[in-house]
């Protein structure tokens, strides 16, 4: 039984890959219209569909309007009973239906052809009602259904999806849609905080900075990092630029070799050359910068343009800031 179940996942998997390479082989000129009809689109992009392919349908108008493509979905039916108030002349419908006649979506079209909104139909059936009815027609006709039974839509509903994202992400690339832009529409949860947290927003500033000139003593530099609640000091000049990091570490290491080294000067003690964080990058950026250095640091300065130490960055602020 185990091997049956093994070999079914894998025939479902290997049947819906092959269909979606066949697709990608067909990609022409209509693809590219379609794409263009999004992009030159003044209104909205309505996508519609029942059942299975209104679930593709949903997802199709997430991925759009989350890169830059306005759009959202309309239950057929619904559309019937009033909500086809939602589109107008300037709008272009995505309607999904593998058969093409499924009786929702086909009720429709008279309905869009008077209102004058732009129909593409994504259908696997281009002799359809709803293939003949529309402007353009994307074919996602496949070989068969993945199902063994060959009923339930998993195969062509694979492909729908599939060429969605196609649809979305193509238009996405040509608008020349940016990480800022995307960081917009993406504001909460991990992917939101990835694209918008900086390290302005996390990093400690004030009091919770230990700050050390060169010429303080080792003990000097350790009841700084004590009253901050550190684990480093930063070795600062008058003006406040960055000469170098001692670590709590440091002075442990500085203690074992000579147990008066508590009266040795900052300066003689701290490291010339520690990692810092220039500027105001995103945290994950900083959050990789410390991960990723061999020094494997618990912390790191933040300087700006001229070198003054600003803040510091803390690993654990980081990791508990949600940006992974």
């Amino acid at each position: 039984m185990d091997e049956r179940i093994l070999a079914r996942g894998r025939a479902v998997l290997e049947t819906e890959a092959a269909a979606i390479q066949a697709l990608s082989a067909r990609l022409g000129d209509d693809f590219v219209r379609a794409v263009r009809l999004v992009l030159e689109c003044r209104g909205r992009i309505v996508c519609t569909g029942v059942g299975k392919a209104g679930a593709v349908a949903r997802k199709v108008a997430a991925s759009l309007a989350s890169t830059g493509s306005p759009a959202l979905y309309l239950h057929p039916a619904e559309g019937q009973h009033g909500d086809l108030g939602v589109v107008t002349a300037d709008d272009l419908v995505l309607a999904f239906s593998y058969s093409g006649e499924s009786d929702e979506v086909v009720r429709l079209l008279p309905s869009l052809e008077r209102i004058g909104a732009t129909l593409v139909a994504v259908a696997g059936n281009p002799a359809s009602s709803l293939a003949r009815a529309a402007d353009l027609v994307l074919d996602v006709a496949v070989a068969g259904e993945a199902c063994p039974l060959g009923l339930a839509p998993t195969t062509s509903t694979t492909a729908m999806l599939a060429l969605g994202d196609a649809l979305a992400m193509a238009a996405m690339d040509a608008r020349g849609f940016t990480r800022e832009e995307f960081a917009v529409f993406h504001p909460a949860g991990a992917l939101g905080r990835r694209l918008t947290l900086r390290v302005s927003d996390v990093m400690r500033t004030g009091e919770q900075m230990a700050l050390a000139s060169p010429e303080d003593s080792l003990r000097d530099v350790l009841f700084s990092i004590t009253r901050a609640g550190a684990g480093a000091a930063f070795v600062v000049d008058e003006q406040g630029r960055l000469q170098g990091m001692i670590t709590d570490g440091d002075v442990r290491r500085a203690l074992l070799k000579d147990r008066d080294a508590l009266d040795h000067r900052a300066a003689d003690v701290m490291n010339r050359d520690p990692l810092v964080v220039a500027g105001n990058p995103l945290a994950v950026e900083a959050l990789s910068l410390l991960q990723e250095s061999p020094r494997r640091p618990g912390e790191a300065p933040v300087v700006d343009a001229e070198g003054r130490a600003v803040g510091v960055i803390m690993l654990k602020d980081l990791l508990r800031s949600g940006v992974v």
